[in-house]
Formats: structure tokens, C-alpha cells, sequence
């Protein structure tokens, strides 16, 4: 009893933190920076930064002095951002010049630089508190593009406390490796084709009641955990690969929807959607591995032992009653939180 004491209170404290965390979400997404050339020598220029409400995060873009402003900035609040929009002339279409993001170095966040021109040619940058001058270059390769999706993937998952606690939730509901297995590969495949589709242009959802219903899939998981634990037989206990698959299709949206956000390079499609993707799935990978090692050594530690075998209860099962009250608990603030958003 005093281990499921302690289980309680530990993940007591995770739930805090995951709530702090998702208190600052706006503030963790990348700020984007979108530059068109639209005339030899003029650009089209679009800068979303983060906000919440009416405050936003103090970033502001720095062009070399050989760019001219050709318009003045006009500004909305718009889905979570402040976006500013205006036009720039440069009279060598800014190849060799370099773009700074002032602020950037006192904040957690980072910026995406994507810069397009006429001739089809693109370059993608991303810009970090400890590296916030971009230089732009007549063509960029492949290679930094590959590794910016790559890394957004990562990113993205981690940070996303949804995702993670959906992935936790059938950690949990799954019984054995195999089935653990073809669980996470249903989740896996499931959101790579919506995610695919989406980002294509093939399916088009609106985001907030995408970000609820995942919401709500959480819910769901956090309640069949529960019915696990009393000993009933449902569909997603008996085959969770079934209803992963299913709610794996929804959490694509939601993957789509953060990478519309920052776009993609029209010339490398492909290239970006499969490394993003793959950032995802290394991401989601580290965490399951995180969690089962995690599991694997409390169940190495001699007390843990010794109340396993006075109680005849695995810590395993004894950690997912906590598990389940603290992912349910939190996923139903979320739910209801994003439903009220949607009709205030």
C-alpha cells in the first residue's frame, strides 16, 4: 500500500509539470517566418509569432540594410499567433544576406525560416535561441531541409502532452510485447495516412474540434484502463490495435494541423511529410522505450519485489490505476476546455 502511495504521488507530481507544460504550450511552438518573392526584386513577407489572448512573444524580424520595406506591416491575432504581414525589396533577390530574429536568444522557443522564390527554388532554416541569424544561400540542400522536418517531428511530439498521454494511456491497456507491438504500428500507420492526406490537401478538417475529439480519446483510453483492472472483456481490451488504428487517423489531423502551420517546401513535398514523420515516430519510439525502461527497473528494486510478492499485485497494475485517474483527469480538463472554446 505504501508503494501505491508513492506511485500516486510521483505521477501527482508528473501531472503538475504536465499541466505547467501544457500551460505554456503556445509559448513552446515555433515562431514562422514566410518569405515569397513575387517580382524579381520584391517579396512578400509573413511573421507569425506565438501568443496567447492579446500577449505575444517579443520576436521581432531583422532584415539586412540593403532589404527595403516596401508597405507597412499590417498585424491580426489570428488561431494562437499574431501574424504580420508586409513587403520587401532586395536588389539581389536577398541571396547572401541574412535574416536575424531579435529576441529569439530569451525565449524556449524556436523560428522556421522559409524562403521561396519565383524560379521554384526554396530554402529552409531554422532558427534557435543559441543560433538566430539565418544566411540565405542561392539554393539550399536537401540535406538541411531533411534535417529541420526531421527534427520539427521530434519536437513536436515530445512537446505535444496530448499525443503522449494517448501513446502512455496504450502503454498501459495493452497486455504483453507482441500486442504492445501491434499496437503502436496500427497508432503508426493510422495517423501517417491522415497525415499524409492532409498535408496533400487531400482532406481538410478544421483543428479545434480535431484537438477535442483527440481529447476525448484519451478519455475513452483512461476509462478502459479502469475496466481492465476489474476484469471486463472490451473491444479496445481484447484488441487495442483496433481502436488505436482508429483514433491514430484522428491524432494525424492533429499532426497536420501543427505542420500547416509551418509549412512545407513545395519543391521537396515528399521529402518534408516523410522526415516530419519520421521525426514523429523516433519521438513516439523513445518515449515507449522511456516508459517501458522505466517500468522494467521499479520492478528491479528489492522492495518493489518483496510487495509484489506479499500482495500477489505486479507494479505494473499497481501504477495503472494512478495512471489512468491522472490521464483521464487531465484529459477531461482539455476536453472540456477545447469544447468551450468552440462554441465561446
Amino acid at each position: 500500500m505504501r508503494l501505491l502511495t508513492l506511485l500516486v504521488s510521483l505521477l501527482t507530481l508528473v501531472a503538475t509539470l504536465l499541466l505547467s507544460s501544457a500551460s505554456l504550450a503556445h509559448e513552446l511552438r515555433p515562431a514562422s517566418l514566410s518569405v515569397n518573392q513575387t517580382a524579381p526584386e520584391q517579396f512578400d513577407v509573413t511573421w507569425r509569432v506565438p501568443a496567447r489572448g492579446d500577449m505575444r512573444l517579443s520576436l521581432y524580424v531583422q532584415f539586412d540594410e540593403q532589404t527595403q520595406e516596401r508597405s507597412l506591416p499590417t498585424a491580426q491575432m489570428a488561431g494562437g499567433y499574431y501574424v504580420e504581414r508586409w513587403q520587401i525589396s532586395h536588389p539581389d533577390q536577398l541571396i547572401g544576406s541574412t535574416i536575424a530574429i531579435d529576441g529569439l536568444a530569451n525565449t524556449m522557443t524556436d523560428a522556421l525560416v522559409r524562403i521561396s522564390w519565383l524560379d521554384g527554388r526554396e530554402q529552409v532554416g531554422r532558427l534557435l535561441p543559441d543560433r538566430t541569424r539565418l544566411q540565405v544561400e542561392e539554393r539550399a540542400g536537401m540535406a538541411e531541409i531533411a534535417g529541420t522536418y526531421f527534427v520539427l517531428g521530434v519536437e513536436h511530439i515530445l512537446l505535444g502532452i496530448d499525443h503522449l498521454l494517448f501513446v502512455l494511456a496504450l502503454v498501459v491497456l495493452v497486455s504483453g510485447g507482441r500486442q504492445l507491438i501491434a499496437t503502436i504500428t496500427a497508432f503508426t500507420v493510422a495517423h501517417s495516412i491522415t497525415l499524409a492526406l492532409a498535408v496533400l490537401g487531400v482532406v481538410s478538417v478544421p483543428q479545434a474540434p480535431v484537438e477535442a475529439v483527440i481529447a476525448l480519446s484519451i478519455v475513452f483510453l483512461a476509462t478502459e484502463i479502469l475496466h481492465k483492472l476489474e476484469g471486463r472483456k472490451t473491444l479496445a481490451i481484447r484488441m487495442p490495435w483496433v481502436v488505436a488504428f482508429a483514433f491514430g487517423l484522428l491524432h494525424g489531423l492533429g499532426f497536420a494541423g501543427a505542420l500547416s502551420e509551418i509549412g512545407v517546401p513545395e519543391h521537396a513535398i515528399p521529402l518534408s511529410l516523410g522526415l516530419f514523420n519520421v521525426g514523429v515516430e523516433a519521438g513516439q519510439l523513445a518515449f515507449i522505450a522511456g516508459v517501458c525502461g522505466l517500468m522494467f527497473l521499479l520492478r528491479r528494486v528489492k522492495p518493489v519485489q518483496l510487495w509484489e510478492i506479499r500482495t500477489g499485485t505486479s507494479a505494473t497494475t499497481a501504477s495503472a490505476l494512478p495512471v489512468a485517474y491522472i490521464v483521464g483527469g487531465l484529459s477531461a480538463w482539455w476536453l472540456i476546455d477545447r469544447t468551450i472554446s468552440l462554441v465561446v
